[in-house]
């Protein structure tokens, strides 16, 4: 097997959720004194520009076996003269919504509220529910969300989403889901532009609260013409995003047509490893990947070298961050222990405690449940405990063991916490999937899942490795930090107490960024 270090599922350390506003000055002289120092601020760091990417899949190993393979790649010469961070931990659930909302927020489900992309909230209402006579509802923000998920250029179906009893039984969209600002929000309010490209329009979701933190967002959909079976398709679809990139990094916006000036803050995710993963997979145990997988670390690396030549064709190279990492790695690397049971499986197992008990099972390499009588958990994991072997359970988390994991803090987010949370054992998927479709997934609290890479390269950056555990969360902060910016401006950064990123020398405790 390729190293990877234990985890655990993880303590998280909260503050009193005090959630409001980042700086207010309560008066317009105030404001305005306010608003110099933030140009102040500004004008003095000498990162004027992030470059923020996001390889879904990628493997701590992968980064590592890819540099010893490749010297001359473009990931190689940004370990070279940046800092690498090989302790790196995404987020748990390690989910695409959750992994970005860590590195973009500062937050964990616990204050951001998200636990996946297809999660529950006891009081919202269901789509279609025009008069919200009921309470209780799915909250899909993956592709079930578009008005059609065979086009790439679509859009998010107001019809299918949940509404709020609280709020006029209105749609609620991804960013009015998320509890907590994002580090889009703040870098806008202090006068620079933000971009954001990725695989859903509900990534609309990195607007924030305030419905308008992403000046230039560019979501063409990854589900359609079967891209997430097809690694060549799959290319071809990143290769979309990358091109947007490119023109930000030219000025334009996504589309090439219309100058603004370059970004403050530009973020893209690359999908061919992830899916090269799914459909070519590794070769052995050890994590060398096949030839198909091969080549879509190949195309990553090479469009990642365009955008860095781009950087320093427009003169950029020594104002601009460059942030390499993935929001969750993929499992089983080793494809022999694969083991596919059908959710189903757990639903029969759950409304056998109850008729019609359950009111959502989000599955992968884990199982979140939500239950319509959250009293009836325990009596479910007794349940489930009976089938561990069959349903290929390894931990399940329920009542009190949820509440340690978050460090009993999970008050802002009680009305979306799961009930259960089943650990499989390694190898496990839970899907109906055949493997030549889907060898891997990700979800899980396992090391494969969430042991990612992360690399920082621009000014005032080391080049060193940092061995210290750090996690996602920790970007967020530092790229407010590396603008001039104030992390405490970030609610869930304030509320988790989430620390800066070490820098490669530092050997000792960094302050806290709470209240």
């Amino acid at each position: 097997m390729p190293k990877l270090r234990s985890v655990s599922l993880p303590v998280i350390l909260l503050s009193a959720l005090t959630l409001g506003a980042g700086c207010s000055t309560g008066d317009g002289a105030g404001a305005e004194a306010a608003t110099g120092d933030i140009q102040e601020a500004l004008k003095k760091a000498p990162t004027k520009h992030v470059l923020l990417l996001s390889i879904d899949g990628f493997h701590q190993f992968d980064l590592a076996k890819y540099v010893a393979a490749h010297p001359a790649s473009a990931l190689a010469g940004l370990v070279a003269r940046g800092t690498q961070y090989t302790e790196t931990t995404s987020s748990r659930p390690s989910d695409s919504f959750p992994g970005t909302l860590a590195m973009t927020t500062g937050g964990s489900p616990a204050t951001t509220g998200i636990f996946y992309d297809v999660a529950w909230d006891d009081n919202l209402s269901p789509a279609g529910d025009t008069t919200c006579s009921t309470r209780g509802a799915v909250a899909a923000y993956d592709g079930q969300a578009n008005v059609d998920d065979t086009l790439v250029t679509t859009s998010i179906n107001p019809d299918l989403l949940p509404r709020d009893p609280a709020h006029g039984c209105a749609p609620v969209y991804p960013h009015s889901f998320l509890k907590v600002n994002t580090i889009f929000e703040v870098i806008k309010a202090a006068g620079l532009r933000t971009a954001v490209t990725d695989k859903h329009p509900t990534y609309e979701l990195l607007n924030g609260p305030s419905g308008t933190g992403v000046d230039d967002l560019f979501t063409p959909e990854n589900d359609a013409n079967g891209a997430k079976k097809n690694i060549a398709k799959m290319e071809a679809y990143d290769e979309t995003k990358v091109q947007a990139v490119l023109n930000q990094l030219g000025g334009y916006d996504h589309t090439g047509t219309t100058h603004y000036g370059v970004p403050g803050i530009m973020m893209m995710n690359f999908q061919s490893a992830n899916i090269g993963e799914k459909v070519g997979g590794y070769a052995d145990a050890a994590g060398n990947p096949t030839p198909d997988l091969a080549g879509a670390f190949d195309y990553v690396d090479g469009a990642i070298q365009r955008m860095l030549a781009k950087v320093d064709a427009e003169g950029l190279r020594d104002s601009t961050l460059v942030i390499v990492t993935a929001k969750h790695g993929d499992s089983p690397v080793d494809l022999a222990s694969r083991r596919a049971i059908d959710p189903a499986l757990v639903d029969a197992v759950v409304n056998s405690v109850q008729p019609g008990l359950l009111a959502l099972n989000t599955p992968d390499t884990i199982e979140l449940l939500w239950l319509k009588d959250h009293s009836r958990a325990a009596d479910v994991a007794n349940a489930l405990r009976a089938h561990t072997a069959d349903l290929g359970i390894e931990t399940i988390y329920t009542g009190s063991e949820i509440e340690t994991a978050f460090d009993h803090q999970l008050d802002a987010s009680r009305n979306r916490r799961p009930d259960i949370i089943i650990q499989p054992v390694p190898g496990v998927i839970y899907t109906t999937s055949g493997v030549s479709a889907k060898k891997v997934e990700h979800g899980g609290f396992s090391a494969e899942n969430t042991h990612v890479p992360l690399i920082l390269a621009g000014p005032r950056v080391g080049a060193g490795t940092v061995t210290r555990p750090v996690d996602l969360r920790q970007v967020a902060p530092t790229i407010l930090t590396a603008l001039g910016l104030k992390p405490k401006d970030l609610q869930a950064v304030r509320a988790e107490k989430v620390k800066n990123l070490p820098k490669a020398d530092d050997d000792g405790e960094d302050e806290d960024n709470d209240d």
